[in-house]
């Protein structure tokens, strides 16, 4: 699906509107969305579905350009819907999600691997803070992701993402050096494919891994738990004063920076955001930089902006490697892009070839430390 990303400019947005279908069985949910949505000049609530079933035939009669859909729904649930959708037509998805029941972040994520963007929560009630918040996250998500370009998915039941095909690895410089961390980025589209990569590596990989994941707070932990079903190597999320271990893997807090000492201690603050981010993947590859210089990896993944460029020059001057996503399987190319156009990346590879280059490392490093 090809359609031009909508400007932040409300000038330009006025030249093409915005049609959005709702998808919840609360009438509630329908007539709060409507609200926040009425009289916005680009973007039109174009349709309404109450189950799954009902929102892939208004999809497929509507074409809309972007759908919001509820998790928890009779006849078809929403994670059904979205992969049945996005084997047929794909549409832009934003999962809307209540936090009240804990089988709903699960679904959530599940969702996102089978093909939605994100993933925003539920008005708590008719509060006017409340439903200020979640009008301002509804609005933006739907501008800025309404024009995204997604591939056609098969429909499989495990919703796993779409294999693009490794090439042939080479042995790099970086495999020679003993790496001592490695630092990954990603916002829009970034779950899936940690979870794909995360799932890749071999159940004794040794790197400690560090991640910066932009999401909502309140769904961070249930990422971290659903990430945990994907790979045998624990993951928790950062808490301050940590200590970095081997056979680890470490997630910022979803509303705190992560950054990392000399003698591998984590440390997460609540200090101002960096370009709008917090957690900043800047701050963590910055202090990578410092603390581990070259033997050290830097990965960016998916991702709307430009968070983690700086920091990666950080990295770059010290001689680490840096990698980031291909265009082809990124879902927003934004992050990579920026790396890319500062001449900072060492490698643009698919989620297959950066799992092909860090099993590499791995199996090299533990050849290494057994002559």
């Amino acid at each position: 699906m090809n359609a031009t990303p909508i400007s932040n400019d409300p000038a330009k947005r006025n030249s093409r509107v915005i049609r959005v279908l709702i998808v919840d069985d609360s009438p509630l949910i329908n007539t709060l969305f409507k609200a926040m949505l009425d009289g916005l000049p680009d973007i039109q609530v174009v349709g309404e579905a109450t189950n799954g079933q009902d929102a892939i035939r208004m999809a497929l009669r509507l074409h809309p350009n972007l759908i919001t859909m509820d998790i928890r729904m009779p006849q078809m649930d929403g994670l059904e819907a979205i992969r049945q959708i996005m084997s047929i037509e794909p549409i832009p998805i934003i999962v809307v999600s209540s936090s009240v029941y804990a089988s709903d972040f699960n679904t959530a994520f599940n969702a996102i691997e089978a093909g939605a963007l994100t993933v925003i929560e539920k008005p708590k009630g008719l509060d006017e803070k409340d439903f200020e918040a979640v009008r301002e996250q509804l609005i933006t998500s739907i501008r800025t992701l309404s024009g995204v370009n997604l591939i056609l998915r098969p429909h499989k039941k495990t919703g796993h993402l779409t294999n693009i095909g490794p090439k042939t690895a080479m042995l790099h410089s970086y495999v020679l050096r003993s790496i001592q961390a490695i630092a990954i980025a990603s916002s829009t589209g970034g779950p899936p494919v940690l979870a794909q990569i995360l799932s890749g590596l071999p159940e004794d990989f040794s790197i400690p891994i560090l991640i910066v994941q932009h999401n909502l707070p309140a769904f961070m932990p249930a990422m971290v738990e659903w990430l945990s079903t994907r790979t045998k190597i624990p993951v928790s999320i950062v808490q301050e004063g940590m200590r970095m271990e081997i056979s680890h893997i470490y997630v910022a807090p979803g509303d705190a920076h992560l950054t990392v000492t000399a003698d591998r201690i984590l440390h997460v603050d609540h200090s101002a955001p960096v370009k709008g981010n917090r957690p900043s993947a800047t701050r963590l590859f910055q202090s990578v930089a410092s603390a581990f210089d070259k033997n050290a990896i830097g990965i960016v993944l998916t991702g709307m902006g430009d968070d983690g460029a700086d920091g990666l020059a950080n990295m770059a001057s010290a001689g680490a490697h840096i990698m980031v996503q291909d265009e082809a399987s990124s879902v927003v190319f934004g992050m990579p892009k920026a790396v890319i156009d500062r001449h900072l990346a060492d490698e643009i590879l698919s989620p297959e070839e950066i799992v092909t280059r860090l099993t590499k490392l791995h199996h090299h490093m533990n050849s290494s430390y057994r002559s």
